[in-house]
């Protein structure tokens, strides 16, 4: 048995892609997407068309309905090679605006509706700021589901499962990109690699809070560097996984084992944490790690959105 049927035994596999050509090969249950992808998939030859057709048909209606119908054709051809869900994102510009996301979060279902895809084979995502958590509180109250993505702190997390929203999807590689840059020199990779890495001890800590406290909220693993860090969360409710280490796993047949167990969880002792606004606001912004890649994250999901419409013009 290769790595990637190993890790299906324990794990929820999600394809984390924008190249809907490249899905079904490896047979995820779920896709994620997000701006940059779509930017990269369209400025391949095979997807051009449909920016193309996106802009003929809805450009008289402006650039964010335009954003809004390709997302959405993108998600439909994902949802035919795949069984589950695909993540559908909102515009970042949106991210510390609720009313504004909760507005955008609802036609972007609707045009899925449109195209006869029920609600539950949707995620919402949005990024984990504090306003983009409680416009997810909202749409999940009204049978909208939502992943909450850029998430890098424990705060989050606990904000996220108050919400009760779907799913989270906590950034391992960029975590591991931050404490590296940050150690310099004196970065020892051997020693900070599988269960020690920064970025898996996150995703480790919020999954075993989750399991203890019955939060029902999903956690999945997301922005890997290498296996190693894959291999380390066996065993997490979900992980979604870039073409190129899906095929590195189904290339593979090492040994790989569950890391993460729920019944284990059950038996540990963590204390329950809430948070308010203030409480919120304070721990994260305690914590740089996780400031600086919410703040940088955003930024990039922008940037990759401003290139979009630039190639709509």
């Amino acid at each position: 048995m290769n790595q990637l049927d190993a890790l299906k035994q324990f794990t929820t596999v999600v394809a984390d892609t924008g190249d809907f050509k490249q899905i079904a090969a490896f047979a995820p249950q779920d896709a994620t997407t997000n701006p940059s992808l779509i930017l990269k998939a369209v400025q391949k030859p095979e997807y051009a068309h449909m920016l193309k057709d996106a802009v003929t048909r809805y450009g008289a209606q402006g650039p964010d309905e335009v954003a809004n119908r390709l997302l959405v054709r993108f998600g439909c051809e994902i949802l035919q090679l795949i069984p589950g869900r695909v993540s559908t994102e909102v515009d970042a510009r949106l991210s510390f605006d609720t009313e504004a996301t909760v507005t955008r979060a609802r036609r972007i279902i609707d045009l899925y509706q449109g195209e006869g895809v029920h609600v539950d084979r949707v995620l919402i995502k949005i990024a984990s700021t504090w306003e983009g958590i409680q416009a997810a509180a909202r749409l999940e109250r009204d049978g909208i589901h939502t992943n909450l993505t850029l998430l890098f702190s424990f705060a989050q997390a606990v904000a996220c499962g108050q919400a009760q929203v779907q799913l989270i999807s906590p950034f391992v590689g960029r975590i591991y990109d931050w404490y590296r840059k940050s150690a310099g020199a004196a970065w020892d990779e051997a020693a900070m690699a599988g269960a020690n890495d920064p970025g898996v001890r996150s995703v480790r800590s919020i999954y075993e809070f989750y399991k203890k406290h019955g939060i029902q909220t999903e956690v999945m693993g997301a922005s890997f560097r290498n296996v190693g860090q894959i291999t380390a969360l066996a065993g997490c409710d979900l992980l979604t996984i870039s073409p190129e280490l899906l095929a590195q796993l189904a290339a593979s047949e090492a040994p790989l084992a569950r890391a993460l167990d729920a019944q284990v969880a059950k038996g540990m002792d963590i204390p329950f944490v809430t948070h308010d606004e203030a409480g919120f606001r304070f721990a994260l912004n305690e914590d740089a790690m996780a400031t600086e890649k919410l703040s940088e994250g955003i930024r990039a999901f922008v940037a990759d959105t401003i290139k979009l419409e630039a190639l709509m013009r």
